[in-house]
């Protein structure tokens, strides 16, 4: 979809659909000048109580050719004082949606004046890109009747915010929404097509579209590092398990990096410990914090932020075939550290444990790991935030500020050692699964094991990967969650 600029009055501005934002409790100039246009229109659909401007409400209604726009789109933004960028963020991504429920391919929006200027503008960008995002690849039929939208217009007033403050807006909104769409595409993908190779292979394409440094471990190498717990996971499948390597030198070659790790389980049937069949087919969707590490990579390397980055995404696709690990299995992990595996379905920690010993090589500045990894965490806290832990302070605060501002919420959880207890193994170092209290927590005191004294932090997203029913800026389906969150973070230290 693109966006376009233009100084204009939208009073006298042709569009097939002009979008304004209409706040609770406070009516501003350009809502009262389309209230005197359309004789009064508007302050009768508040008084009858058919469009108040509540946050998430939408009102379309047709000019009748009393303005140039042939329609006007209402998007309530709640009360003034509350205003932020995530409701703006939101309230263009309703917009978004109710355009293409009335099938309207352009349109022209105000919503950005609204809010704060230096902010605002990308914040409506954001929404509507990512609320127009749909997934279609495999839908054969009526394909004449598809929708597709063309563009929206960004009006700008004659004074304020120049077009080259405004442009440089629309081009990061540009930029962090093609790494989600990315993501998105990535988990949307059926697992006979999203294979350890298909995710290797867009690695390589990545690198070579924003010269990065790519670089592919195979089985072999694995084995020959002494990988044992990635390779472990690998072995039931006929597509081998890789690890995938990227490198981005925003801030030259002498600059720390920091390393992202995401959990690449391109399909989790549970292994031997197999899971129940209904609702296994959501099982491809095991890799959503890789594609989320690409997902970034592409976002940084679009934006050509001054950061150094290194991607690690462990990959594997968990499978009971005869040649599979099994509960009782001991593995020596990359760290030397052994494990029990006592459940085949806790398979994430262990790609986890090796990626991120192997990323110490990298001497992080800081490390943050993505994964799907528990349905604990989706117990704990449902599909609205993402579970955080770590053991830096410091990095933990950035994580929750840059959550704040982008709207990917997250929820710091503990991570005493008591919780270890039930890791332990009676015959080697550790196991991987003990009971299922604290399940989330247990599985982030387990990685806590691999990362020695790096800055780390844990994101659980299995309750924010995947949305079972739409929402203003996310589809039914792949959210990207984890791209927008770790480029604000980034952002943030680039400043």
């Amino acid at each position: 979809m693109k966006i376009e600029l233009l100084s204009s009055n939208p009073l006298k501005h042709a569009t097939p659909a002009l979008v304004i934002g209409c706040f609770e409790d406070a009516r501003d100039e350009l809502y009262n000048a389309c209230d005197a246009a359309l004789a009064g229109c508007l302050a009768r659909l508040a008084a009858n109580k058919e469009f108040s401007g509540k946050v998430n409400t939408v009102r379309m209604i047709h000019t009748l050719a009393k303005l140039p726009a042939e329609r006007l789109l209402l998007v309530g933004l709640g009360k003034k004082a509350e205003l932020d960028d995530e409701r703006l963020r939101q309230a263009a991504g309703n917009a978004i949606q109710a355009l293409r429920a009335a099938r309207v391919a352009s349109s022209a929006s105000t919503l950005h004046l609204a809010g704060n200027p230096r902010t605002a503008l990308e914040a409506v960008c954001e929404g509507t890109l990512l609320g127009s995002y749909s997934f279609e690849q495999y839908k054969t039929k009526n394909m004449e009747e598809r929708f597709n939208f063309e563009g929206m217009t960004l009006l700008l007033p004659p004074k304020g915010l120049n077009r080259k403050e405004a442009g440089a807006m629309i081009g990061t909104a540009v930029a962090i929404c093609r790494g989600v769409t990315l993501a998105r595409d990535l988990v949307s993908q059926p697992g006979n097509v999203a294979t350890t190779g298909y995710l290797a292979e867009t690695a390589r394409e990545l690198a070579l579209r924003h010269k990065l440094a790519c670089r592919i471990l195979e089985m072999d190498e694995l084995e020959q590092l002494g990988m044992n717990a990635l390779v472990a996971v690998g072995k039931g499948s006929a597509e081998p398990p890789r690890l995938i390597v990227l490198e981005y030198r925003g801030a030259g070659d002498t600059g720390r990096p920091v390393v992202l790790v995401g959990k690449g389980i391109t399909f989790d049937s549970g292994g031997i410990s197999i899971k129940p069949g209904a609702g296994m087919e959501e099982m491809k969707t095991d890799m959503a914090g890789g594609a989320a590490v690409l997902g970034t990579l592409e976002a940084a390397a679009g934006l050509g932020l001054g950061v150094n980055l290194v991607g690690i995404i462990p990959t594997a696709e968990n499978m009971p075939d005869g040649k599979a690990c099994k509960p009782g299995d001991v593995v020596t992990s990359l760290s030397g550290q052994t494990i029990e595996i006592t459940n085949t379905d806790a398979e994430g920690r262990l790609i986890l444990c090796d990626a991120l010993h192997y990323a110490q090589k990298y001497r992080p500045t800081a490390m943050i790991d993505l994964a799907t990894l528990t349905g604990a965490c989706v117990v704990a806290l449902g599909h609205e935030a993402s579970g955080l832990m770590g053991n830096d302070k410091r990095l933990i605060e950035r994580l929750k500020q840059a959550a704040t501002r982008c709207g990917e919420r997250v929820w710091e959880l503990p991570l005493w050692d008591e919780y270890g207890e039930v890791m332990k193994s009676d015959i080697a170092d550790l196991k991987n699964a003990g009971s299922r209290d604290g399940g989330c927590i247990t599985a982030g005191w387990f990685l806590k094991q691999f990362v020695a004294k790096t800055r780390w932090a844990h994101l659980d997203i299995a309750g924010t990967a995947w949305c079972d029913k739409a929402r203003p800026c996310i589809p039914k389906g792949a959210s990207g969650v984890g791209v927008r969150l770790l480029i604000q973070f980034l952002r943030a230290i680039e400043k």
